[in-house]
């Protein structure tokens, strides 16, 4: 182990001279970033959390990604052809795609991809050995393994049970990444520290808990438009402090290229309530503002079966929709969050996906007067008689529960917020034992679908939480998921968006942003509605 540190300890003095004052090393470009949270594997059979989809993306290629944009595009695949039943992909790969070098491999130098790999790592994810925290991707859509074809050495063919119009978003998900046998054959469960992919970067070194270097892949595939060979960076260094105000220290002092998010503790240091750089940061570093696939929202168990349900006065719609306009979200935002986000005024689909439109469906705004009416309505005016309702949230959260339930007091519903850790919240949600409570929606893929299965009523908890079960959005969603042409699939999202509304079994808070604080002299570097890293096309000038 000591060997192991010194060995760690020396190659960093080597590879990364200088590079944290300058983040540059003679003519070396080298990205440098903070991971608060650590990170647990490189092996993207398991990449289910940010901080090892980041790095994961750097080391590994899928069939297809998304862009800026969200729009699929190709990447391993150059192209793919549907069948008339839209139930067979053929996916044609590029032809000089090549692994890193690794041991593995005859002389230890990167063989050439083919679709053997792909079918073998799509196998891999469902293998029950392998316990994948992807295999869900594939249950219920593709024939078992036998949907997973390599025709030859250059085409790949996926095979469904069923039409399902999101499956190239799926496969798109750093969970789809493309590893060789060999590698993960040799190293076995220690194939997480032992990564191999046809990704940009490629694996140097890491210290767990202390950081980790990936170099450039000198043999990697793309370039740019003006046939420039991709990346431009040298390399990457990735420090895992799990400080945050370490990583802000770190970030001012210009060891630092960005940091992602703010920490609530310095928030009102750099940003005004209006969600702008203060006056004296202004010129000094960059604010990255983009919309973030994630709906943060409160939710109701609707399930009328349930005990808790139905004793209890939110099993009424008018209730649901008196709470949904009793608070005001744009005050909320502006004071708890420094206007980071936007007002959840529509539907539960977040802002930044194509099929969001605020047009087309209308959600609550802030209106007391209509709360009181609801109120009325159900048999509760200026809420006489309704029993106190118990909310749950997590600590993180307290402070934005404690906000709503002030508000929802004015207009006579009087809430009891009660904090408990995540792990009780996630499990009482997913066993219904959770009646009202705080909950997140993060896009796995950039596609309205992965909200609305939220609603789903042949779904579970997760990700049915709020047990909804409506048969007209069922029919809705069904018929989306066999639908090919876009503009009529979003108008179905929409329709199906709009019935969960007028039902409320949740209440919608906020879409909410990628806040990213970026020095000057990083260029290329553009955050996506999925926050992923994107370092491929990113310059460090002097």
């Amino acid at each position: 182990m000591k060997d192991k540190v010194i060995f760690f300890v020396v190659f960093l003095g080597v590879f990364l001279v200088n590079s944290c004052g300058s983040r540059t090393s003679g003519n070396k470009q080298v990205f440098h970033y903070n991971e608060t949270t650590g990170i647990a594997t490189l092996d993207p059979a398991f990449a289910k959390n940010q901080s090892i989809i980041w790095v994961v993306h750097q080391l590994y290629n899928t069939l297809v990604e998304t862009n800026e944009s969200l729009q699929i595009v190709p990447s391993l695949a150059y192209r793919w052809d549907v069948s008339a039943d839209r139930k067979v992909y053929t996916f044609h790969l590029r032809p000089a795609v090549f692994f890193h070098d690794n041991d593995a491999f005859p002389q230890g130098k990167g063989r050439k991809l083919t679709a053997f790999d792909v079918e073998y790592s799509f196998s891999r994810i469902i293998e029950p050995a392998t316990a994948s925290s992807g295999a869900w991707i594939f249950n219920d859509r593709v024939a078992g393994k036998s949907g997973f074809k390599a025709l030859n050495d250059s085409t790949f063919q996926l095979t469904l049970k069923s039409p399902f119009a999101p499956i190239l978003g799926l496969l798109s998900m750093q969970y789809c990444s493309v590893v060789p046998r060999e590698v993960v054959t040799k190293y076995g469960a220690d194939f997480r520290s032992h990564p191999c992919g046809t990704g940009p970067f490629k694996f140097k070194a890491w210290e767990e808990g202390q950081a980790m270097i990936l170099q450039k892949n000198e043999n990697y595939f793309e370039h740019d438009s003006a046939g420039m060979p991709l990346p431009y960076l040298d390399g990457i260094k990735i420090t895992l402090f799990d400080s945050k105000a370490t990583e802000f220290l770190l970030f001012q002092q210009g060891k630092l290229d960005f940091i992602n998010d703010i920490d609530p503790s310095f928030k009102d240091e750099i940003l005004t309530k209006k969600g702008q750089l203060r006056k004296d940061w202004q010129g000094k570093i960059i604010l990255s503002k983009h919309s973030f696939l994630n709906t943060e929202y409160l939710g109701f168990l609707t399930d009328k079966n349930n005990p808790l349900v139905s004793n209890s006065p939110l099993r009424l719609k008018a209730v649901r929709q008196a709470i949904n306009y009793a608070f005001d979200r744009r005050k909320m935002l502006m004071y708890m969050y420094n206007s980071k986000g936007m007002p959840a005024e529509s539907g539960f689909i977040p802002a930044g996906l194509p099929s969001f439109d605020s047009s087309v469906v209308k959600g609550y705004s802030y209106n007391p007067a209509k709360a009181r009416e609801l109120l009325r309505s159900a048999g509760f005016p200026d809420g006489e008689g309704l029993p106190v309702i118990k909310l749950l949230t997590i600590p993180i959260y307290a402070d934005i529960a404690s906000f709503i339930a002030r508000q929802l007091e004015e207009v006579g519903i009087r809430l009891q917020v009660e904090v408990i850790p995540k792990s009780l919240l996630l499990e009482q949600t997913a066993k219904s034992q959770a009646l009202f409570f705080r909950g997140s929606w993060i896009a796995d893929f950039p596609e309205a679908e992965n909200y609305l299965s939220v609603f789903y009523g042949g779904n579970p908890a997760p990700p049915n939480y709020t047990r909804y079960n409506n048969p007209k959005f069922d029919a809705l969603y069904d018929q989306a998921m066999v639908t090919e042409n876009d503009s009529l699939r979003y108008k179905l999202y929409q329709q199906m968006d709009q019935l969960v509304i007028d039902d409320a079994p949740v209440v919608p808070l906020f879409y909410d942003e990628v806040i990213r604080l970026v020095h000057l002299n990083v260029h290329g570097f553009h955050p996506d509605g999925l926050n992923l890293l994107e370092l491929r096309r990113t310059r460090i000038e002097r």
